[in-house]
């Protein structure tokens, strides 16, 4: 039985919570809203597979509810704002959301980067537990550990970890990285995958994970 994604919407505008919730209620979301960013807080703990959230909202704001979000656990989270400017979109992304659309837009755009983020993110469920230079990797609970300790990991790295195990001995070029990663519609630039390269790195130093000078990145086994 295929699972139901359970999406928490933090968005202040009534009238468009209603409409967004009915739109992806038909696609089979199981929707939770939230009309401030307090009380979105107050049930950060619920489990939800997405956040999409409003920049601009009374009290606790987009970007602050962000960093709790992702303090909390990593999971994708949407950011939508009613000012289409390259800061918010920069901010949000620098700051960990892993999508951005600007108001006004059609309800049936979100729904398709919702499912194309729940796609990218949670697509691997039907993988095994594996081990990788003794790591242990569950990409099902998307955890790694090391000898029984959990290793503290952000969405892209672990989608970047679980990539490059998929073409484990072959050079990924920072452009397939990009797509795979962050999506056809990431606005920034690519120096993005050497940044969490270098996390993974740090975090994982055992990995043999190779730079190609003017090709791209390999895990090497």
């Amino acid at each position: 039985m295929e699972e139901t994604y359970k999406i928490n919407l933090v968005e202040d505008e009534e009238s468009l919570v209603q409409i967004l919730r009915t739109y992806m209620e038909k696609e089979g979301f199981e929707v939770k809203t939230f009309l401030s960013g307090e009380e979105a807080l107050d049930n950060i703990h619920d489990s939800c597979h997405l956040w999409i959230l409003d920049i601009m909202l009374p009290g606790i704001d987009g970007y602050e509810l962000l960093k709790k979000i992702k303090a909390e656990k990593d999971v994708p989270v949407i950011f939508i704002s009613a000012r289409d400017e390259d800061l918010d979109r920069i901010v949000g992304l620098e700051l960990g959301s892993d999508d951005y659309i600007a108001k006004p837009f059609m309800p049936r755009e979100l729904i398709i980067r919702a499912k194309k983020l729940l796609n990218r993110v949670y697509r691997q469920t039907s993988q095994k537990k594996f081990e990788v230079s003794e790591y242990q990797v569950d990409p099902i609970a998307r955890k790694v550990t090391d000898r029984g300790e959990q290793i503290e990991l952000t969405t892209k790295e672990m989608d970047l970890i679980l990539y490059l195990v998929e073409h484990v001995n072959q050079t990924l070029s920072r452009e397939q990285i990009l797509s795979h990663v962050w999506g056809d519609d990431y606005f920034g630039s690519d120096r993005a995958v050497d940044d969490v390269i270098r996390r993974v790195r740090k975090k994982m130093p055992r990995m043999n994970l190779e730079t190609s000078y003017g090709l791209g990145y390999r895990l090497i086994t």
